[in-house]
């Protein structure tokens, strides 16, 4: 009929706050360009453990994650490789160049994430006990919450004592000054491994690989504000999306495994159970529990 404007159907939200169990190239599709604020995530690597016999394509999925990630947005993507023959097999730095050369990332850092405590391998070299945390960034990165860490001597006023130069002649400036309270960390985060990773959280335990919660806290913290939405495309027991809703995050979690899907519903319910964060009913308004961002985070002297 002549004079009528017929509007097209709204696309409806995609769900938030949702551990998604399926294909995370086939999920991603149902969401738009610039949705997610920030991606923390620990890609299965060089088959070093069996993921319920199902593997990923990392180059169309570097670029699903830039695509939905916000211009300003972070992608953490922690990794390492594996020795073949001898050799490491460089597949982080390989997928670091490709996520910068390919993609379009920045490389922002490159940051390590060292354990404390790591498993014995009894091979001909020192131990490993580190792997790499790379922070890609869509273009100049929105938010960085640095975290604290307190100085020893903090606040206090010292003396300084006169320095000599190298002809043997006293240098006599002399005063006092005042030492900083605290200073940004810098950016190798160490961490326990193993059953001290995760809180009165034992089910977790059922997947074989999973990141201690403090990594993902730190990070979350770092590149995110009350109120982001927060995507790990391959969630495993839910470590990301457990932290976020910690930190009044939303998230999306991905896996490709039922039955890590169902561990990581199982400890997202458990968690905000245990905390009265707010009622299952209303689980998708969790935006609405935000605060204001803040400059720094101060942290205990751990590292």
């Amino acid at each position: 009929m002549a004079g009528v404007i017929t509007l097209a159907a709204e696309k409806p939200m995609p769900n938030i706050n949702t551990i998604h169990c399926g294909n995370h190239l086939d999920i991603l599709k149902e969401y738009p360009d610039g949705f997610f604020d920030m991606v923390l995530t620990s890609p299965p690597y060089d088959n070093l453990r069996d993921y319920e016999g199902y593997d990923f394509q990392f180059e169309p999925l570097a670029h699903e994650l830039y695509r939905v990630l916000k211009n300003g947005g972070v992608c953490v993507w922690v990794v390492n490789d594996a020795t073949v023959n001898g050799s490491e097999t460089l597949t982080s730095f390989k997928q670091a160049i490709y996520f910068k050369e390919n993609v379009g990332f920045n490389v922002h850092d490159t940051m390590i994430y060292h354990k404390e405590n790591p498993i014995p391998q009894n091979a001909n070299r020192y131990e490993q006990s580190f792997e790499y945390s790379f922070i890609l960034s869509k273009g100049r990165i929105n938010t960085f919450n640095a975290l604290k860490r307190k100085c020893l001597h903090g606040g206090k006023r010292i003396k300084r004592t006169p320095e000599k130069k190298t002809d043997g002649v006293e240098n006599q400036r002399e005063g006092n000054s005042i030492t900083t309270k605290a200073f940004t960390m810098h950016n190798i985060f160490t961490y326990k491994i193993g059953t001290n990773c995760t809180t009165k959280d034992a089910i977790a335990f059922n997947h074989h690989a999973i990141f201690p919660e403090k990594l993902a806290e730190d990070h979350i913290l770092s590149w995110s504000n009350p109120g982001d939405i927060i995507l790990d495309p391959m969630c495993g027991s839910g470590t990301t999306c457990k932290m976020a809703v910690k930190h009044q995050r939303q998230y999306v979690g991905i896996d490709i495994a039922e039955k890590y899907c169902d561990i990581a519903e199982e400890r997202i319910r458990k968690f905000t159970q245990q905390t009265n964060m707010f009622d299952m009913a209303g689980y998708n308004n969790c935006v609405q529990r935000t605060s204001k961002p803040r400059a720094a985070v101060e942290i205990p002297a751990r590292y």
